[in-house]
């Protein structure tokens, strides 16, 4: 299974804050806004971090997807 942050970059345009913005209210390194960025796991210390600096929930900013292998697997079997 992936992550995908979509549902955060859409927040933060609905708050009109910026992903620097972001990075300095939650105390982010850079390299985490490159895993956020990419739609790598990032941890869950992190994760609360960005709720907190949003006031949100965790469903609020990540969404689980199915892994391209298991949309393709699933998909033959459905044949």
């Amino acid at each position: 299974m992936g992550v995908s942050y979509k549902k955060l970059w859409k927040l933060l345009i609905d708050k009109e804050m910026k992903k620097e913005h972001l990075r300095l209210a939650a105390n982010l390194s850079p390299s985490v806004m490159t895993k956020l960025n990419n739609n790598r796991s990032v941890t869950t210390n992190t994760l609360t971090k960005i709720c907190t600096a949003l006031n949100c929930g965790i469903e609020d900013i990540i969404e689980i997807t199915p892994d391209k292998s298991v949309l393709e697997r699933s998909e033959k079997e459905g044949e």
